[in-house]
């Protein structure tokens, strides 16, 4: 039989392709070897190109949290005067930062353009023939309100409204002056003071309050309460008088919260008294504090939007921050000192608090203006804009723009700031904050809130930290599950049944989450709840009742054994575990009743641990459900791919089954495994539904299994369709999904670098 040497000369009916056709289908061949070794990397750099198309845009969402802070003079201009001229008292801007209102101690408000200077109107406060205004105060800096006191010992409160009406598509402001207790002087107190040495006005719920001092120490407050007649639509005024002791000292300043439970006065030396005002016939000395010290004296003070925080200016050029923080023990609330502030190489002489946010301006005798923000403790900004002192100081409401009045100048100098998102410091998002109200620092999220003066809590430290809570329950319920479960399908089970478990459990993952997370909060978490025994008795009843199991199993004649094919053994199991699962629940009742007094719920309570209806335990449970069908696919393929050589010649040296899982099998699988594990905690780590429907979305920092959490990815889902789009909240949420993005990227990362040390070390085998 001779061969064949020439390719074209084939015998005849011969299967094999000719020259020609061989040479085709190596060029087929090599097109489809290029064509994918080409279209896999081209797949392969569109991932990480989309990967690092996301990271831009959440870093180009995140960037202006990051931007500085900037304050200059955008323009100076003549302080536009009155007829007659004379000091000012007050200077303001309205709410679009357009028309600027000055104050002046012959009663006259002159409202003037903040861009050029130019007069636009001027309105008269009336004034006793004869008499003077002696003293001026404003309330709290979001209200158009002011007092005027008289030489008389006369009072008016008077508010600046700015109402508008639009012609032609175009806006025009006619700034208007009301008076809410009429425009008549009224007398507080016993109506004998002359003069006015401080002044106060505020208004409540319960109506204006109006205290002054004097300089002997005299205390005199009335509230007054009104209410519109709906028949006639007269304002009835109804006053009720306080009954404050002297001080002994001259008053420099009274202060009136919003809430009207206190009222601070502070005198000649700097000390601050604080009076507790909710009996008006018997008002309380809580305390007397000093508020510099150190030698120097108090030279300026203002509330912050709220009236919850004291800002403290001193001769020492120190700015400090003060609120009330309650004792547990008394009940009281008592001023603390919170924070300090970078301060002025000057005394302080002017403190201007912004008008929605907690932040402020400073001014001071060298001609400084400082940009400060207390929530998040920084100055912002230190900038000299004169030689001689600061007298006065206006924050538009919108926080960009400030006018600054010098004393001896007639020069009205107009500040242009920049200053967005001056919460998200470093130590603000990642430290503990002293927020106002709070017993000491915290980590707290707390977005929003009812109240006008809220201050945010935007740390996210709390959503971190429940990032990593639910992620671990749920990895510590579902990895041994999974792991084990893959071992024993892949390396015991029979074929047959394999066949049928695998796909059974790879189905799980098909279940949406939104469904797994509504199971878990509408019936899981009420039925654990008020089954909490099952938790303990199935943590140790079925370990123990497959442990029993398996050692009757092993105890049985090998006839018995033999009548049961190898690899079905586990299916022996099912009725006990079942079993075991009834035994559990009925009993549960009896085990309430013999160990917890009839309610393990209460006896949590009793003993000090919170207990949420919807907790971690709920969240691992429903997410390590969700988790297990990954975990188990990966590692149980990589346990069956395990070469067959490997196993057999395992056996052959006489080595058990067990042995060769244990000392074989795993070391090769455990790549494979590990990359299960991996993947498995990143679902965790970014799953959203399950959290959000079952973990009561509490952001607290503890890892308590009883008690809820907030995750990174669920506190996204449920704020971001609410926030304003470019808030500092809007930013902040964009800086959570960054965060939550690069952690993972560096866990996924972390864990490449282990799968591929592990292949390496174990490739021999």
């Amino acid at each position: 039989m001779s061969a064949v040497t020439n390719d074209s000369a084939l015998p005849e009916g011969s299967l094999l392709p000719d020259a020609e056709r061989r040479q085709k289908l190596r060029k087929i061949r090599a097109f489809r070897d290029g064509f994918s070794r080409y279209g896999v990397g081209a797949g392969g750099l569109g991932v990480i190109f989309a990967l690092a198309l996301i990271f831009i845009y959440l870093f180009y969402e995140t960037f202006p949290l990051l931007k500085p802070v900037s304050v200059g003079v955008e323009t100076e201009y003549t302080v536009p005067g009155d007829e007659v001229p004379a000091p000012t008292l007050h200077l303001t801007l309205d709410r679009y930062e357009q028309i600027g209102a000055r104050f002046s101690k012959s009663g006259t408000i002159t409202f003037f353009d903040a861009n050029t200077g130019g007069v636009l109107e001027r309105l008269e406060v009336p004034t006793p023939e004869g008499e003077r205004i002696t003293a001026f105060d404003r309330a709290e800096s979001r209200r158009s309100l002011f007092v005027f006191g008289y030489s008389d010992g006369g009072v008016l409160p008077v508010k600046v409204d700015y109402p508008q009406t639009f012609v032609g598509g175009v806006r025009h402001i006619h700034p208007e002056l009301s008076y809410p207790l009429g425009d008549e002087p009224i007398r507080i107190g016993a109506g004998l003071v002359e003069d006015y040495s401080a002044l106060a006005v505020v208004e409540g719920r319960g109506g204006y309050i109006v205290a002054g001092g004097t300089e002997e120490g005299e205390i005199a407050m009335a509230l007054f309460s009104t209410r519109r007649n709906m028949m006639t639509g007269e304002v009835e005024i109804r006053r009720s008088d306080y009954d404050l002791p002297s001080l002994g000292r001259p008053v420099r300043q009274i202060l009136l919260p919003e809430t009207l439970r206190n009222v601070f006065v502070i005198d000649d030396r700097g000390h601050l008294f604080n009076f507790n005002i909710v009996d008006r016939n018997n008002p309380v000395l809580i305390e007397e504090i000093e508020l510099v010290g150190d030698g120097a004296r108090v030279t300026a003070s203002e509330f912050l939007v709220g009236s919850r925080s004291l800002i403290v200016g001193g001769s020492d050029g120190s700015v400090r921050q003060w609120f009330l923080v309650r004792d547990e023990e008394s009940g009281q609330s008592h001023m603390t000192f919170i924070r300090s502030f970078r301060g002025h190489d000057a005394p302080v002489t002017f403190i201007e608090p912004e008008s929605i946010r907690k932040g402020f301006l400073t001014g001071a005798e060298d001609g400084s203006v400082g940009l400060h923000f207390a929530t998040s403790s920084v100055t912002l900004a230190m900038k000299s804009v004169s030689d001689v002192p600061v007298a006065r100081l206006a924050m538009g409401p919108n926080n960009r723009r400030a006018l600054v009045k010098t004393e001896d100048s007639d020069v009205l100098r107009v500040l242009a700031i920049d200053n967005p998102h001056p919460q998200t410091t470093l130590s603000a998002l990642w430290g503990r904050v002293w927020y106002e109200g709070r017993g000491e620092p915290e980590f707290i999220w707390q977005s929003s809130s009812a109240d006008d003066a809220f201050e945010p809590k935007l740390s996210i430290v709390p959503l971190s930290v429940g990032t990593l809570k639910a992620a671990l329950f749920a990895m510590l319920l579902a990895t041994p599950l999974a792991i084990m479960g893959a071992i024993y399908t892949a390396y015991f089970m029979a074929p047959a049944i394999r066949r049928v478990v695998k796909p059974s459990i790879e189905l799980m993952e098909a279940l949406p989450t939104v469904i797994l997370g509504f199971l878990a909060g509408i019936w899981l978490a009420p039925y654990i709840e008020n089954n909490l025994p099952i938790l303990i008795t199935g943590v140790i009843l079925f370990p123990l009742a497959v442990l029993i199991a398996g050692f009757v199993w092993s105890r049985l004649p090998q006839g018995v054994k033999s009548l049961v094919p190898s690899g079905w053994e586990a299916a022996l199991l099912v009725p006990v575990v079942i079993l075991t699962g009834w035994i559990v629940v009925t009993s549960s009742p009896w085990i309430e009743v013999a160990f917890f007094d009839g309610s393990m719920r209460q006896w949590f309570t009793d003993v000090g641990i919170p207990y949420d209806q919807r907790n971690a335990l709920i969240v691992g449970m429903a997410m390590g459900f969700a988790v297990i069908p990954t975990i188990f696919s990966i590692a149980e393929d990589a346990v069956f791919n395990v070469p067959r050589h490997l196993t057999n010649g395992s056996l052959a040296l006489g080595a058990t089954p067990w042995q060769t899982v244990t000392g074989v099998v795993l070391l090769t699988a455990s790549p494979g495994i590990f990359s299960a594990v991996m993947i498995g905690f990143g679902r965790a780590v970014g799953e959203t539904m399950i959290v959000l429907m079952a973990s009561g979305n509490s952001p607290v920092v503890n890892f308590n299994l009883f008690e809820g959490m907030r995750t990174l990815a669920a506190n996204i889902a449920v704020e971001l369709p609410e926030t304003a789009v470019g808030s500092t909240h809007f930013r902040v949420l964009f800086l959570s999904a960054l965060v939550l993005l690069v952690f993972t990227f560096l866990l996924n990362t972390a864990a490449e670098i282990v799968r591929q040390r592990l292949r390496k070390r174990y490739a021999s085998l």
